[in-house]
């Protein structure tokens, strides 16, 4: 059974509705005057809390693995899992004013992220999977791979050299992703350590734009598996995916 039009817009609403809660728990905090430990451990509790809440509430017959909770195993026998990281990039989040942090919400079934939708509440934007993103047509310049500030994994270089392309640097997972969504960046590689909850969301909506997604040797990105350990991903326009496949297994 697919995923309902109801599954696509609880998506969207949850994302956007914990990220307004994110917003508003890092501006009371600032003002209260608060540690970078206390504000990352309190927007994390207050995302997990709350999403976990409304889907007992909305979905009490779906199973949950979220960054934050224990891993109930019975998910992996559940016809639909909903695989959420209720704050991706907790550092950029305690170092405001960045914006570079995300809201992942997405719904498996048979390991596919059948619908889903990021957040990026300080920029105020939300996309799910239904209505996709409408993917911009090429840019006329030269290609931009994008990294964190703190990190440039070996396949992004090689991409990079590769194909003569610029760098972007940005925070979250999700931040990436949606980037390459929005026509900011063209290709998002990441080697070196994931899991599930970092890229499920981000997975669902780039495909829904019309995006390639795959791991790094170009076999699908499946989920929930007992391990949710998941290192690498590529996602990128469709017009370079082809060719970066080819260098990152050539």
């Amino acid at each position: 059974m697919p995923a309902t039009a109801d599954d696509h817009a609880l998506a969207i609403d949850l994302a956007r509705d914990t990220g307004k809660i994110l917003v508003e728990l890092r501006q009371r905090m600032l003002l209260e005057g608060t540690t970078h430990w206390e504000l990352k451990d309190a927007g994390d509790m207050a995302a997990h809390r709350f999403i976990v809440k409304h889907l007992a509430e909305v979905r009490p017959d779906d199973s949950v693995l979220s960054e934050e909770g224990a891993d109930r195993r019975e998910r992996l026998t559940a016809d639909r899992v909903w695989i959420v990281d209720p704050l991706d990039g907790t550092r950029e989040y305690a170092e405001p004013p960045r914006s570079d942090w995300a809201v992942h919400i997405a719904l498996v079934m048979n390991g596919d992220p059948v619908a889903g939708a990021v957040s990026l509440p300080a920029e105020g934007i939300v996309l799910g999977t239904q209505p996709a993103p409408e993917l911009g047509p090429l840019p006329d310049r030269a290609p931009r791979v994008i990294v964190s500030r703190s990190r440039r994994p070996p396949a992004a270089i090689m991409l990079a050299r590769e194909l003569e392309a610029d760098y972007i640097e940005m925070g979250s997972a999700g931040a990436k992703a949606m980037a390459v969504v929005l026509g900011l960046a063209d290709i998002y590689a990441h080697s070196g350590g994931q899991y599930e909850w970092d890229n499920c969301a981000p997975v669902a909506v780039a495909r829904a734009a019309g995006l390639h997604c795959s791991r790094l040797d170009g076999s699908p990105m499946v989920y929930n598996n007992p391990d949710p350990y998941l290192p690498d991903l590529l996602i990128c326009r469709p017009e370079y995916a082809e060719r970066c496949l080819e260098i990152l297994n050539g």
